[in-house]
Formats: C-alpha cells, sequence, structure tokens
C-alpha cells in the first residue's frame, strides 16, 4: 500500500471511530461511561427556553399543565410549570402572618406599570395610603401585574426588593421587577395560579 492510501485508510478508520456512539464499559462491576455519552444526554434547558434569563430551570414534577404557575407559600418561591419534569423557580415575598390564604385562582388580567387602588381594609389599617397611585416605579404593585380571579390578590413587582425571600405582604405574590417583568411575558391570561 502506497503512503497516501494508508493516510486515507487511517482517516476513514478515525471517521468510522468518530460516527460510532461510545459504548459504557464494565469491569468487575464497575461500569465506565465516556464523557461523550453524558454530555450528549444532558439537556440543556436554558438554550431550549431562550426567553428564560431571570428564573432558574429546574427539574419539577407536578400534575399541573405547562403554563400554570405554582406558589410554595412555605419557601416563597414561585414555580411556572414548563411540562416534562421541568419548571421555572423564582424567589418571592409571601403573605405575613395574619393574611395567609391558600387555593387557585385564574390569571383574569395582566397590566404593566399597574395603578394601585389600596383595599379599603388596608386603608383602614393604615390610614396614610393613597386612594389612589398611577403606575411607576414608586408605586408598590412595580412593573407588572398579574390579577387572581376576582380576588384583591396579584402576583406583582415590588419597590422594595428586600422583602423577596421573605413573609411580608398583604397577601400578595411579590417579586423582583426584572423577574415579575419576565413572568409576565411568559404566564397567559386564564393559567391557573395555585398558591399552597
Amino acid at each position: 500500500m502506497n503512503r497516501i492510501s494508508k493516510v486515507l485508510v487511517t482517516a476513514a478508520l478515525g471517521l468510522a471511530f468518530l460516527a460510532t456512539p461510545p459504548k459504557a464499559a464494565e469491569f468487575a462491576g464497575v461500569v465506565i461511561v465516556p464523557a461523550a455519552v453524558s454530555a450528549v444526554a444532558d439537556v440543556d434547558a436554558t438554550s431550549a427556553y431562550p426567553a428564560i434569563k431571570r428564573g432558574k430551570i429546574i427539574s419539577y414534577t407536578t400534575n399541573k399543565k405547562p403554563g400554570d404557575v405554582i406558589v410554595s407559600a412555605k419557601t416563597n418561591t414561585l414555580y411556572l410549570v414548563l411540562g416534562q419534569g421541568l419548571a421555572v423557580k423564582y424567589r418571592v415575598a409571601t403573605a405575613k402572618k395574619g393574611f395567609e390564604w391558600n387555593g387557585t385562582h385564574k390569571v383574569s388580567r395582566k397590566s404593566i406599570w399597574p395603578d394601585w387602588r389600596p383595599p379599603t381594609a388596608m386603608r383602614l389599617r393604615k390610614p396614610e395610603l393613597p386612594v389612589f397611585m398611577a403606575g411607576g416605579p414608586k408605586n408598590p404593585l412595580g412593573a407588572r401585574a398579574m390579577y387572581l380571579g376576582s380576588t384583591i390578590y396579584r402576583i406583582h413587582g415590588t419597590n422594595e426588593p428586600t422583602s423577596i425571600g421573605k413573609s411580608a405582604s398583604s397577601g400578595c405574590i411579590r417579586m423582583l421587577n426584572d423577574d415579575v417583568a419576565e413572568l409576565y411575558t411568559l404566564v397567559k391570561i386564564g393559567a391557573e395560579v395555585t398558591v399552597k
């Protein structure tokens, strides 16, 4: 065989080796898996969901459908269900003691830089509150709001970022403004929100 033929045969054998997927080998009960197998098996969820930049994509098993939201008041965490065993996780503030609630409602309305009309009960507790406050950076509802059914509760932004991760609200679910702006683009009207 001349030198060119040897180079071509060697190259062909090398390409055949690369085209063959690596297999796990077992020696005395120990399984050795080539690095390429785990890299292929891992799903890069971030690239599959390019709109998600703020939340953390995690494994999450639930019987809720994709697009639904689950809020854990115990851990101050909100999960947006993606399906296929995945969800997006955000840190939130939930209801302080005496204002807790649980249940399921549907997103009935969404608003960008929402106006705020404090409920009468809140104004009785805090008479200094205005009857109305126009939307904007100083508004306690923050950058976005998603209204839950016909209740007084919302998932909304906040101008108090230090409250995130705590039980601090009068029943609403608070998020950092950048987080709620992202969630707002992902949640549809009619999505189910469960607080537990």
